[in-house]
């Protein structure tokens, strides 16, 4: 059985942030991930994880004002200071939560800029970030996103980000595969999944249309999850879904369809 942890920015919205490891844990997941730790206080955060037994499997770098509808700035030439700041900070949190592994956000393709230039950008400062994070225990991923929820993502293919890891030639430099947002781009998961395995460090799932649980729409979750384990995937699977009622109501598809 694949194993499973919860995000808690998605899940559990059904109480305050902080109250969400709790119900993680009481719902039966041994790990959580969320997309941004820095509004709070790291050390309140590692005592929530450790109060009730979970691992903190992923966050991702600073990725600008998300507010105000950035997505990342990875790619951007005229942000690399705040880029690099940002891999400091992740670090600092990342080593207080005991997080493995941390995501990077490639963001929205500036307008006006270079094609050349935005692909340097985003090399240098994976580069960087690789280096940093790796001298810290620390993984770093990238994540392609559909262009259909975040219109002009600049990482938006499973091929374009191999052809960066390559580029960037660090031994620390991996794939997250989400199949929420592959199976809007490409499709094709499980011999995408199948072909790059050794690359990917961690996935996570939604189903397609709506982005709500396994089982609600078009992906066979059932057939998919059993060939990712015959593969031999032994990292985490992250929920990172929107619960179509409430979080605890919707979770019978993990016995259903992975049990």
């Amino acid at each position: 059985m694949p194993k499973f942890n919860a995000n808690l920015t998605m899940l559990f919205n059904e109480v305050p942030f902080i109250d969400r490891f709790q119900a993680a844990a009481e719902a039966g997941f041994k790990g959580v991930e969320f997309l941004f730790p820095y509004a709070f206080d790291k050390h309140e955060l590692a005592e929530r994880l450790d109060k009730h037994g979970l691992v903190q499997v992923l966050h991702n770098l600073p990725a600008g004002n998300w507010e105000a509808g950035e997505r990342g700035i990875a790619c951007h030439p005229d942000r690399v200071g705040e880029f690099q700041d940002g891999v400091g900070r992740a670090i600092e949190y990342a080593t207080a939560l005991g997080c493995k592994q941390v995501n990077c956000l490639a963001g929205i393709a500036p307008a006006g800029v270079a094609p050349d230039t935005l692909h340097e950008t985003f090399v240098g400062n994976l580069r960087f970030a690789a280096d940093k994070l790796e001298a810290a225990g620390i993984r770093l991923l990238i994540e392609p996103i559909n262009t259909f929820d975040i219109p002009s993502f600049y990482l938006n293919r499973t091929a374009q980000a191999i052809a960066l890891i390559d580029t960037v030639g660090s031994g620390n430099l991996y794939l997250q595969h989400d199949i929420y947002h592959m199976q809007r781009m490409e499709g094709e998961l499980a011999n995408t999944i199948a072909r790059h395995l050794p690359r990917i460090a961690h996935m996570q799932i939604a189903d397609n249309p709506g982005r709500n649980e396994p089982g609600t729409g078009e992906i066979n979750y059932a057939w998919l999850f059993r060939h990712i384990d015959q593969l031999g995937y032994d990292g985490w699977i992250g929920c990172e879904y929107k619960p179509a009622a409430g979080t605890r109501e919707g979770l019978g598809w993990v016995t259903a369809l992975a049990g």
